[in-house]
């Protein structure tokens, strides 16, 4: 697995950049690799916590109780956004795995998913993706449209907005320019 911590894995920051990786998927990769970012962009969900779903998890669900992480906390995880995309999808897959393998009755590997990642996103000139670009993908927009750090933080799991914040590459430059234009 590559060492994502010495690469300088970012969020997907630009529409433009999330619609053409979304697109680099489905026509590059597979339907299954498509649906996994899709899944990761909108739920936060760490890749491990998303390839132990299995279709049964969330067959006909709008929203799913998963224990996520290393802590096992539980969270409600709406799906109401995804749901269509996902369920044609799981309508075509002959697996238990939600992702399966090509190679035997399992989930493919957190390598495989960053190599079928790596590669949608070189075709589109988009740099720093690593399996953590889907998280910091969700927290960097949810951030940017709800501007709730502590919420963030908590679906996270972070124990500092100061953590939360600089995991989606949101530094304090880009905070101080904000207060630029404040005034009472």
């Amino acid at each position: 697995m590559p060492k994502e911590h010495l690469i300088d894995v970012q969020p997907i920051r630009s529409l433009e950049k999330l619609n053409d990786m979304k697109w680099s998927l489905k026509r590059h990769c597979s339907e299954r690799d498509y649906i996994l970012f899709l899944l990761g962009i909108h739920t936060g969900l760490r890749v491990s916590d998303l390839l132990s779903l299995k279709v049964k998890d969330i067959k006909g669900k709008t929203k799913v109780t998963m224990k996520e992480g290393r802590k096992k906390k539980p969270r409600i995880i709406p799906l109401d956004e995804v749901f269509p995309e996902v369920a044609a999808y799981i309508e075509v897959i002959e697996s238990v795995w939600l992702f399966p393998s090509r190679k035997g009755d399992k989930p493919i590997s957190k390598i495989q998913a960053y190599r079928q990642l790596k590669k949608a996103a070189d075709m589109v000139d988009i740099e720093s993706v690593g399996t953590h670009t889907m998280r910091k993908t969700y927290g960097y927009w949810f951030y940017k449209q709800s501007m709730d750090i502590a919420a963030l933080q908590k679906i996270l799991n972070h124990s500092h907005p100061e953590a939360t914040l600089k995991y989606i590459g949101i530094t304090d430059e880009g905070t101080g320019n904000s207060l630029n234009d404040y005034a009472l």
